[in-house]
């Protein structure tokens, strides 16, 4: 006898067939598959930035064009106004400029890199921590198990953005790299604790017991038939979770704790363009669209691989 998730390949049945089906289910959630293309478009273009700035837009993300002029409808008006104010949208700046005549639209593709790259690598620390905390303790149970939940329950009392500023003063950063450590930081608890339980129901079943009166150590249990069956809730939680890295970074970078100017981030570009949105309303608008766009791809894609993985998952839901 042997886990559920290896169980198929020993049968004679392809490996990689409770794969296939769940791709199968995924394609046919048509809103997630449309997450999904936006998502695979946005990284290409964050990826692309570079390129894509220099070479197509012929623009640049920290030069200040303050004193440059462009024709707007036929008339010769300066990037920044003696007001103070920012052209808006025109040929020259599809998305308009900013208060200090940088375009919007170069800072919005490099906004995207840091967005993307502190969101994959903060849960990607978040997973490790809290992949190691819920194995632990699911798996060990006792003492250990006491300390650890009773710590994760201690954090996860305190709120998240909360939590997240306090590690902000303390860490006194500003760079991308502190923003990741502590987006890892606050997140892993949520983790830990889904991994706990499924731990805590796997340990109990048949396979896991047979594995042992064979003498298999706790070592090999872990990792050949705990965590195969740990993928599918690893796999959702990753995706869910660099939707609310994305808000939590945005929030972070407009309050002034985050990534810090000149770096571009959505967050920080919302905060300076916050005292004229009544008249420049371009210089939040299009980061604010841009963080919209990518958490709801983030939930569409996160909602679509939950319920390939788990099917009766949307019958509990609408239930």
């Amino acid at each position: 006898m042997t886990s559920p998730a290896v169980a198929g390949a020993e049968e004679g049945a392809p490996a990689f067939s409770m794969w296939r089906e769940a791709a199968r289910r995924f394609r046919a959630d048509r809103w997630a598959v449309a997450g999904l293309l936006f998502l695979v478009l946005l990284h290409l273009c964050a990826l692309g930035a570079p390129w894509i700035v220099e070479g197509a837009l012929h623009q640049s993300v920290f030069r200040q064009h303050m004193m440059d002029r462009v024709q707007v409808n036929g008339q010769m008006v300066d990037v920044v106004s003696d007001d103070g104010l920012p052209v808006g949208p025109n040929p020259r700046f599809p998305l308009g400029a900013d208060l200090l005549g940088r375009d919007v639209l170069s800072r919005v593709l490099y906004g995207a890199r840091v967005s993307l790259l502190v969101s994959c690598l903060g849960t990607l620390l978040a997973l490790v921590l809290g992949l190691g905390a819920g194995l632990l303790a699911g798996f060990r149970r006792g003492a250990l198990d006491m300390v650890i939940s009773r710590f994760v329950d201690a954090v996860m009392a305190i709120p998240v953005l909360l939590l997240a500023i306090a590690l902000a003063s303390v860490l006194r950063g500003g760079s991308v790299w502190v923003v990741i450590l502590i987006l890892g930081l606050v997140n892993w608890t949520y983790l830990a604790r889904i991994i706990r339980a499924e731990v805590l129901s796997l340990r109990e079943k048949d396979f896991v017991e047979a594995a042992r009166a064979l003498g298999a150590r706790d070592r090999a249990i872990l990792l050949r038939h705990l965590l195969p069956n740990l993928v599918g809730p690893i796999v959702v939680f990753a995706t869910l979770s660099m939707a609310g890295n994305i808000l939590l970074e945005s929030a972070l970078s407009f309050l002034g704790v985050g990534v810090r100017p000149p770096t571009p981030s959505w967050g920080n570009m919302i905060e300076e363009g916050m005292l004229f949105y009544n008249v420049a309303w371009w210089i939040t608008l299009f980061p604010g669209l841009a963080i919209l766009l990518t958490v709801v791809s983030f939930n569409l894609v996160g909602d679509g691989l939950r319920d390939a993985l788990a099917p009766g998952s949307r019958e509990r839901r609408v239930a």
